[in-house]
């Protein structure tokens, strides 16, 4: 039998923890068997101390089957991908990959956050729509699934519980930015999904918990090798965080760009990063023989209205209104959200061209 405050202090000074004492923590954190300072102890001494590859491994299977996985027909066998960001400013990609995806055929899980840190949170931005629901069942995604073919929710009470938990103490416990805490709570997420392949959007900059390419390199091989160990085919891409992707920060504003990125058009990077994520998602899939076919893929679907029409039709299964989806499809944004009651102009005491945004 184990001791929590032992092995608290085993972490604090710097040794490895095994798979089963890991195993005994995840274990206490479900059934509520530790305290809530110990917790706050167990993320502070990871912080500090950080775990080994070996560890992360260990952490991230335990989180995992801290409750239910997922287990999809057998139809989906080789369909069912999702993606995953480490977080930044402005970063709505996952509006519309998800149905873009969708429109290409495959089934999207996608079990999402809220904000963290100075990020913004997709279901947050989600919930700025009048009428949009994010809480679902097991039961209730696969209908998504079956009639959407994507849904973005959070987690359920029965996937993950044990991450859950960790996740709201990380953001008040200054263990945010802890790369093995990162790792797990990602991965463990998307393995729960029983998912054929994930890809991880890994993200660097002035914007970005990583501060530096070679951070998130580390960062992104640790997170693949943790998803490769739970049998989830996984990639990393590596993009720059120096300034907001789009040009709105702010949940129903990042809604509206990501509406006109499914018209087809919106800011450039939002619809490169959608291009490359979803193209590298359809290669690892195998359902195109090259990253380039998959992105080609994901902007005919952009273009052709499929992937507006089923942003839509998950607007409508996910609790929105048909009268509210369709006016937000059409770009009648002022029906659908309310105008500030505050604004600040600011205006350039000479001519210029912006050359960045920090």
């Amino acid at each position: 039998m184990y001791r929590i405050p032992t092995l608290i202090s085993k972490k604090r000074d710097g040794n490895e923890l095994n798979a089963l004492e890991i195993q005994f923590l995840i274990d206490s954190v479900v059934q509520k068997t530790i305290e809530e300072c110990q917790i706050g102890a167990l993320l502070m001494a990871i912080y500090m101390k950080g775990m080994t590859v070996a560890e992360t491994s260990s952490l991230t299977r335990a989180i995992t089957y801290s409750g239910e996985t997922f287990h999809w027909p057998q139809d989906w066998n080789g369909s069912v991908v999702d993606k995953h960001s480490t977080g930044g400013v402005g970063d709505k990609v996952s509006l519309p990959l998800a149905p873009a995806l969708a429109a290409c055929g495959m089934k999207v899980p996608m079990i999402s956050g809220r904000g963290l840190g100075h990020t913004g949170g997709t279901l947050d931005k989600l919930e700025s729509i009048p009428g949009f629901c994010t809480t679902f069942s097991g039961d209730e995604i696969k209908r998504l699934l079956s009639e959407v073919g994507c849904c973005i929710v959070g987690q359920t009470k029965d996937i993950v519980p044990a991450d859950k938990v960790l996740y709201s103490r990380r953001d008040v416990t200054g263990t945010v930015e802890s790369w093995p805490l990162i790792s797990s709570s990602i991965v463990s997420k998307k393995a729960a999904e029983s998912l054929t392949a994930l890809v991880l959007d890994t993200k660097f900059g002035k914007g970005a918990f990583m501060k530096t390419e070679a951070e998130a390199r580390q960062l992104a091989s640790i997170m693949v090798e943790a998803s490769n160990s739970v049998g989830v085919k996984t990639a990393a891409l590596l993009t720059r965080m120096d300034s907001p992707v789009g040009w709105a920060v702010g949940n129903s504003l990042e809604v509206i760009e990501a509406v006109q990125c499914l018209h087809g058009n919106g800011p450039a990077d939002l619809r490169e990063l959608v291009l490359q994520l979803g193209g590298h998602l359809l290669l690892l899939a195998e359902k195109v023989s090259s990253a380039k076919e998959g992105a080609d893929m994901i902007a005919c679907k952009l273009h052709d209205g499929s992937a507006l029409q089923t942003f839509q039709q998950m607007c409508i299964a996910q609790g929105v209104s048909e009268e509210v989806a369709k006016e937000l499809c059409e770009q009648n944004f002022t029906k659908v959200f309310r105008k500030s009651q505050h604004t600040t102009q600011l205006i350039s005491p000479e001519t210029a061209r912006l050359r960045a945004r920090d």
